[in-house]
């Protein structure tokens, strides 16, 4: 008489250890990238800081220059063509919080009564990721 043995298939799926270890690997792989990516995206937006405070300070500087008298408003530079739209400040997300800083008295011409913009900063309260005020950082011309 012959016997016929069954043999066990081998099971197709993964133990529950098994399971669980790729979730723990998985869960710290991704708790050590988000701190990371978080940083880059504020980085981000400084560098877009800069370039739009560097942009608004050249056309500051250019309608200085045309007009022989330096802008009593942001919006006196999208007035005059000099820009098409104010930038969004990139930390508050709005374009009316930039701070202008005025001169103390006219530099060009001495019929101008009232004194211009000569430089903007961020109206953001938030810090840098080096430690200073938006709106105290990005000193003029870097």
């Amino acid at each position: 008489m012959v016997l016929l043995r069954r043999h066990a298939a081998p099971a197709g799926g993964f133990t529950l250890i098994e399971l669980l270890i790729v979730m723990v690997i998985l869960t710290t792989l991704i708790a050590m990238a988000i701190p990371s990516f978080r940083a880059s995206l504020i980085r981000s937006r400084e560098a877009v800081l800069r370039d739009d405070l560097f942009t608004l300070r050249s056309v500051i500087d250019q309608y200085t220059l045309d007009k022989q008298e330096a802008p009593q408003s942001l919006s006196d530079l999208v007035a005059a063509g000099y820009l098409r739209e104010l930038p969004v400040d990139p930390f508050t997300s709005s374009s009316e919080t930039w701070v202008e800083e005025y001169e103390d008295t006219t530099i060009m011409m001495p019929t101008q009564t009232t004194p211009g913009i000569v430089d903007v900063h961020s109206g953001s309260n938030l810090t840098s990721l080096s430690g200073e005020a938006y709106s105290e950082t990005q000193a003029r011309h870097q």
